[in-house]
């Protein structure tokens, strides 16, 4: 019982208790569902943003001589 953290909260899961186990799941699972949709959404957010970058720089132009300039090579 010592290394059980459940047992050692005072009240511990039992019924009628504010921290249940059904209701830790359930907030868990809506936790979860909130971080899935983030990620989702920051990762469309990314693609948009590349996707800008890589049209802006395919119409920038280039003076010729000029060398090209990676800025994802981490020296920027």
């Amino acid at each position: 019982a010592a290394a059980d953290p459940v047992s050692m909260v005072p009240g511990g899961l039992e019924r009628g208790s504010w921290c249940n186990e059904d209701m830790l799941h359930e907030r868990l699972d809506i936790i979860e569902e909130k971080v899935i949709k983030t990620v989702e959404h920051l990762e469309s957010e990314v693609k948009s943003l590349l996707n800008i970058i890589s049209e802006t720089t395919l119409n920038i132009p280039t003076v010729p001589g000029t060398p090209l300039i990676d800025i994802f090579d981490g020296q920027y």
